[in-house]
């Protein structure tokens, strides 16, 4: 619900499962662009559920990915995924490659996207899956016990939240001490931080979506509703 700041009065009801998926995703991919190297080209995208197509979708059209490495512990998610992707005519220059695990979609991926659904501390990536010059868009751990991304891939990067004092609390960084260094993104966006400092570092985004997002998406269906008629 999108509702009056002052009085509480209620502006909009509207379902949120496709508009989470789509504000997810419009967060995502214009980090990805500033945050992953320039020259990225191919991406995992390891948890191939409901909000995966968005990912795919504005990865490509956002970031210029052309190889999409697929993979989920359930092969009907993944099938489901190719074919949905299959069947957009604006999709003709993406290639989708099916792979047995995610250390097989990670090898050789510019870009790294997990969006799990498990809602327990997993541990979807390893140190050993991670290149120099990779970024990781961690969408999945979302929550307090939900976390998808080892503590040392974590160490070694230089990692970027959307709102730090939610991030430690339900993003994968709830696994460090306080004292472990972030940077919220927008300070990347206002010239404050530089972002990927050289080709050969490893970013991550440590996404958990936040109120800002659900009131920027909210706002835009109630003006476009309004335009509408």
């Amino acid at each position: 619900m999108l509702a009056d700041v002052d009085t509480g009065y209620p502006l909009l009801l509207s379902e949120l499962t496709v508009t989470t998926a789509l504000r997810t995703a419009a967060t995502s991919a214009p980090a990805a662009r500033q945050l992953a190297r320039p020259d990225s080209r191919v991406m995992a995208l390891i948890g191939n559920g409901a909000q995966s197509e968005f990912q795919a979708i504005a990865f490509h059209r956002l970031c210029g990915i052309r190889e999409l490495r697929v993979y989920d512990v359930d092969p009907q998610a993944t099938a489901k995924l190719v074919r949905n992707l299959a069947a957009m005519p604006e999709l003709a220059d993406l290639r989708v490659v099916p792979t047995h695990s995610a250390a097989e979609a990670c090898a050789g991926a510019d870009i790294v996207t997990t969006v799990t659904a498990d809602k327990c501390n997993a541990v979807v990536l390893t140190p050993s899956m991670i290149a120099p010059g990779m970024h990781i868009n961690g969408v999945g751990g979302d929550c307090p016990g939900k976390t998808e991304l080892h503590r040392g891939v974590l160490e070694a990067a230089t990692v970027f939240v959307e709102y730090e004092p939610q991030t430690r609390i339900e993003g994968d960084i709830q696994q460090l001490p306080a004292a472990f260094a972030v940077t919220e993104f927008w300070q990347v966006l206002a010239g404050a931080h530089p972002g990927r400092a050289s080709a050969a570092q490893v970013t991550v985004f440590d996404s958990v979506g936040f109120a800002l997002e659900d009131y920027s998406a909210l706002t835009f269906l109630r003006d476009t509703a309004l335009a509408l008629g």
